[in-house]
Formats: C-alpha cells, structure tokens, sequence
C-alpha cells in the first residue's frame, strides 16, 4: 500500500510536522501491524523525527543548518545556488521508517516526523509506502 503526500511549503527553510498525516492515511488503510517508509521525493527536501512539543527546537534546527551549511559561500560550484539545500538534506535524509503497532506509529512521548524544506517555497511530494507484518 503506497500514497504520495502533496505539501505547499511557504519559505525556502521550513520543518513541517507531517505526523498526522501519515496516522490518518495509515487508518484510512487500516494497517494494524508493519512499517511505514516516507521518503521526500527531493534533492533539496528531507525527512526527520525530531521533538514536537517545543517549537523552538524547529527554530533552533534550522538556525544550525544555515550557521553549518550557509546558503551564500564563495567556493560552492553549483549553478543553481542551492549547494547548501543538498548538504541539508543530505545531513538529514530523503526517508525515515517507522514501525505501526496496533494501528499507531511508534514514537516516544515528544516525537513527531518532520518533512524538511530547505529550498522553498515549492509544491513538494512525499511518498509513504506501508509493509504490512
């Protein structure tokens, strides 16, 4: 069982709490038991879990990614002007997997997944694909 996310993100550096989104996709499939794959299908996008009880955690993350991987250096090559939106999401990852158990993903107490946008505003995909067991 497989289903693409549409996302329209706002700014070119965004984390997005997409947790219920892929909760109410997986009940409207009814999967019980298995995993969950959600994969960004983006060079400059990534996905992660991450706190979702503080905002400033987001802020924080982003405030990071821009001090490590700034979006302006003298010696990137890339003719688009994005090089720091590919260290980004390569930092963070295109995917992340997550177990369903009894019909909810597994996650601690604070955790929620986040689709990163590094290079926005855009209209963005994210495919969820689900192994049942």
């Amino acid at each position: 069982m497989e289903t693409t996310l549409q996302l329209k993100t706002n700014s070119r550096d965004q984390m997005i709490d997409i947790t219920r989104d892929i909760e109410k996709w997986i009940g409207s499939i009814g999967v019980r038991d298995g995993i969950v794959i959600v994969s960004s299908l983006h060079t400059t996008a990534g996905i992660t879990v991450n706190e979702n009880a503080d905002p400033d955690v987001k802020t924080d993350m982003l405030r990071r990614f821009d001090e490590v991987y700034p979006w302006d250096h003298e010696k990137d090559l890339h003719m688009e002007g994005n090089t720091a939106a590919h260290m980004k999401t390569s930092t963070v990852g295109h995917a992340q997997t997550i177990v369903i158990s009894s019909g909810s993903l597994v996650l601690g107490t604070w955790q929620g997944v986040y689709f990163c946008e590094f290079d926005g505003p855009r209209n963005r995909k994210v495919f969820l694909k689900v192994i049942e067991g």
